[in-house]
């Protein structure tokens, strides 16, 4: 079963999740991965990834990456926040990370758990070759 990855990002987080997914652009390429519209196009061009975009964010992407993790159809989720700028849509975020803790989800928001889940993948996906 390959594991499916939801990478979301605020606007001011864009390009450090651009920059991490180039960072782990091997490991990524053996997942199933879904992210939320500008986030998707900004990974699937600068690194030739195939990403599942949803809607953006504030249009409700967040509440479909939530549905699907939900019914048990998203495996970990990354999702690097920008706790300085407010978000017309706070209540959808908190949402989508609720769910992570309902259904025992991995969530990292912020750069350095986002790594630390990487590497944990990064060595699974390695065991499994």
């Amino acid at each position: 079963m390959t594991t499916r990855i939801a990478l979301i990002a605020h606007d001011h987080k864009k390009e450090a999740i651009v920059e991490l997914a180039g960072e782990y652009v091997d490991t990524l390429r053996r997942c199933d991965i879904v992210a939320t519209g500008t986030t998707g196009a900004r990974i699937a061009d600068a690194h030739g990834l195939n990403v599942e975009r949803m809607l953006s964010g504030p249009h409700g992407g967040d509440l479909q990456i939530g549905s699907q993790l939900a019914e048990g159809r998203v495996d970990m989720v990354i999702f690097l926040r920008d706790p300085m700028t407010p978000q017309p849509h706070e209540p959808d975020i908190n949402a989508l990370v609720r769910a992570c803790d309902v259904h025992n989800v991995p969530c990292a928001t912020n750069i350095s758990t986002a790594r630390m889940i990487l590497d944990v993948l990064r060595l699974r996906l390695a065991q499994k070759v």
